[in-house]
């Protein structure tokens, strides 16, 4: 066989290889996995080492209930879009992502909501999340947070009393001492303390908080035996530069 004959060969080879590797792509496109089930889902839940608000049971019925339970279903009838949504809409889910591996598994990919202060009304109980939302009580939530106990609408919880409970987080001379906190009005707040006998902080409105408890701070730590001595049943921090101490007996 002559050079040139060599080279014709050589180039059909090619053109005929290189046709079959064009057919088994468009093949590969056509053979999409749309027509593939989906073989397991598995949930992650980022920080369930720290709380654990939900069960994977309830998410999985979650799903099901909306017949968008992806296990089993073929891959072009399922929408991941519609899944993340449905995720997220549970109470106790902060953001939800959901994937799907080359195993054709699909995950979930989970944060939880974090309360901040928990709420107690004559009509109902509610958190305040880290995002500032309203957040349902649940038995599975046992996180040690500000307790606010009294008049208080939602615009006040979520604004300047989840100011002063992410405040009171990096307190910690106020965080062991702080009870809970009770408002009767919005001019008028108190602060209750841990242990027996101590005196209840009138703190007025909740505006100057941190400029407030360090004057009370100060007074406390250079006047703890005179606090002790006249038995004062309220310490008032209404009046700009003072603590006054008050006892109804005296």
């Amino acid at each position: 066989m002559s050079h040139t004959a060599n080279i014709v060969w050589k180039t059909i080879g090619i053109v005929i290889m290189g046709s079959l590797l064009v057919t088994a792509v468009v093949w590969g496109f056509r053979m999409t996995p749309s027509s593939v089930p989906c073989t397991s889902m598995r949930y992650i839940i980022e920080d369930r080492n720290e709380r654990m608000y939900l069960t994977e049971n309830e998410l999985t019925q979650l799903l099901k209930a909306e017949d968008i339970y992806p296990v089993g279903k073929n891959l072009d009838n399922i929408s991941l879009s519609r899944m993340e949504r449905t995720i997220t809409n549970h109470p106790m889910v902060r953001t939800a992502e959901c994937y799907l591996t080359p195993r054709n598994e699909v995950r979930i990919r989970i944060t939880q909501r974090v309360p901040l202060l928990r709420v107690q009304t004559g009509a109902e109980t509610y958190f305040i999340d880290r995002d500032r939302r309203v957040m349902p009580v649940r038995a599975a939530v046992k996180d040690s947070v500000l307790m606010v106990r009294g008049t208080v609408g939602i615009h006040m919880a979520s604004g300047p009393l989840a100011d002063f409970a992410l405040w009171l987080q990096d307190e910690p001379y106020w965080q062991k001492r702080i009870r809970y906190i009770q408002v009767l009005s919005p001019a008028m707040i108190h602060i209750h303390l841990r242990g027996e006998n101590t005196p209840c902080i009138v703190l007025g409105t909740v505006k100057g908080y941190e400029r407030k408890l360090a004057k009370l701070q100060l007074f406390m730590e250079n006047s703890a035996q005179a606090i002790k001595d006249k038995h004062y049943t309220e310490l008032d921090l209404r009046f700009h530069g003072q603590v006054i101490g008050r006892n109804p007996n005296l």
